[in-house]
């Protein structure tokens, strides 16, 4: 059994409008609100953590109803064309709103794009679930750490395409000292994207022929599938299985905890702890996130030969180590230095580890009608943990010392460590190839 390579990254551009589209919204939207309509930071702040209280009720919802779809073009074929198309025209609205504005300030104005905004959101909600549940459904269990490594290598060349769009239309030579900038043509662009992605995807991935042939797969390997029919035709998850998943998406809040944290509040870390500037926290970042992006192919390859909970918990003894280290390299120096850009691709190793496997271990634990519903609760997991650590954090810093940053990080992934030894299900091993047969996985 060999992973579809090419069908892989097709299914994986469904993840990269998606991600191209976050890393504008992250970018662009808070200088938006506070550089025309002038918002405080408390406002924009809210505003801008109304995305992850949606997905809290949005990604479930409609991972769920995504699983009891039926139509012509799959079960999450429908869900990604639609919300993609509402995403395309609403995203596109709002720079002519935020021009008006700058043009002739109004109140209605600024609530109209609050509107918007929230509508976006909703249009996006709909289809992130279904846009991943897409990988799981068409491919086979053991082979969805290889694959989901994939999905996460075309997540991140979404969110790169757009850095180096942003860099060529608006350089600073360009918004430096410009009372407003219009983004117009960034929007433009980047709904393209999307759109272009997501017509590549309808037009070679054929959903439902695919979901069919992976489902006639699972049919011939019942010992895949640990869910159990209780009769009515409902799936049900035995008391053991439900135990695994519990403590799994324990484990997925507590990382996700642990290492949000640090993203969220080290630019402020570092100006406060050693006194620099925006530039050295930023290339730290981004060498962390090079760093996931260069071991996402080999940690799925790895996970295919130790299996994924073994990889996960050496990703996680990782995790902690490098922020412990974090901790301590920032207490002895005064000044980011190269040592510290080791951590950080070390970091982005075990984010890797950690974050390849997760979800595919999440959904081993379904059969096949229960993957949106089961990707859902991935992402509740994250998401709730994404809404409460940067206050959780942010207070201790405030009442404690900016110090406690990496050792709250280091404890919360800890902790993670301890609940996912509990973990007994979920793991699906690939037997290793050797010599040349290795070389197969990559034929198609």
């Amino acid at each position: 059994m060999k992973l579809n390579y090419k069908r892989t990254f097709l299914v994986g551009l469904a993840f990269l409008s998606i991600c191209a589209f976050w890393q504008m919204y992250d970018n662009v939207i808070p200088l938006i609100l506070t550089n025309t309509f002038h918002l405080n930071e408390t406002y924009s702040g809210a505003i801008m953590a109304a995305d992850n209280v949606l997905a809290l009720f949005l990604l479930p919802l409609f991972g769920s109803l995504s699983d009891r779809f039926e139509s012509n073009i799959g079960k999450r074929m429908p869900f990604i064309l639609c919300g993609t198309a509402l995403a395309v025209i609403l995203m596109n609205i709002l720079p002519f709103v935020d021009n008006s504005y700058a043009k002739t300030p109004d109140t209605f104005k600024v609530g109209l794009f609050v509107v918007l905004l929230g509508l976006l959101l909703i249009a996006m909600g709909t289809y992130r679930s279904p846009a991943v549940a897409l990988m799981p459904d068409v491919t086979p269990k053991p082979l969805r750490s290889k694959a989901n490594a994939v999905i996460n290598l075309m997540g991140a060349v979404g969110g790169i395409i757009y850095l180096g769009i942003a860099a060529v239309l608006y350089p600073n030579a360009k918004t430096a000292g410009v009372s407003h900038v219009n983004y117009q043509v960034l929007f433009i662009t980047v709904s393209a994207i999307m759109a272009v992605s997501v017509a590549l995807l309808y037009i070679f991935v054929k959903e439902k022929e695919l979901t069919d042939e992976n489902r006639r797969l699972e049919e011939e390997h019942p010992e895949w599938n640990l869910a159990e029919d209780d009769g009515s035709g409902n799936e049900k998850l035995p008391p053991e299985v439900k135990r695994s998943l519990g403590f799994l998406l324990a484990s997925i809040a507590l990382w996700f905890i642990g290492y949000n944290a640090v993203t969220t509040w080290f630019t402020t870390y570092v100006s406060v702890v050693m006194g620099q500037g925006l530039g050295g926290a930023s290339t730290c970042l981004l060498i962390a996130t090079a760093g996931a992006i260069i071991s996402y192919i080999p940690i799925g390859n790895l996970a295919s030969k130790i299996g994924r909970r073994k990889t996960i918990l050496g990703g996680i003894i990782l995790l902690a180590s490098m922020f412990a280290a974090g901790f301590i390299l920032t207490s002895i120096f005064t000044s980011i230095n190269p040592v510290m850009f080791v951590c950080f691709a070390l970091v982005g190793v075990a984010w890797a580890a950690i974050n390849v496997n997760s979800l595919p271990m999440v959904v081993e634990m379904c059969r096949g009608s229960d993957i949106g519903k089961f990707t859902g609760y991935y992402y509740t997991a994250s998401m709730a943990a994404q809404i409460v650590t940067p206050v959780l954090a942010g207070t201790l810093m405030r009442l404690i010392s900016y110090k406690v940053l990496f050792i709250y990080a280091a404890v919360f992934v800890l902790l993670s460590f301890a609940t996912m030894t509990q973990v007994k299900h979920g793991d699906q091993k690939v037997e290793a190839k050797h010599g040349l047969e290795a070389f197969e996985d990559m034929d198609n």
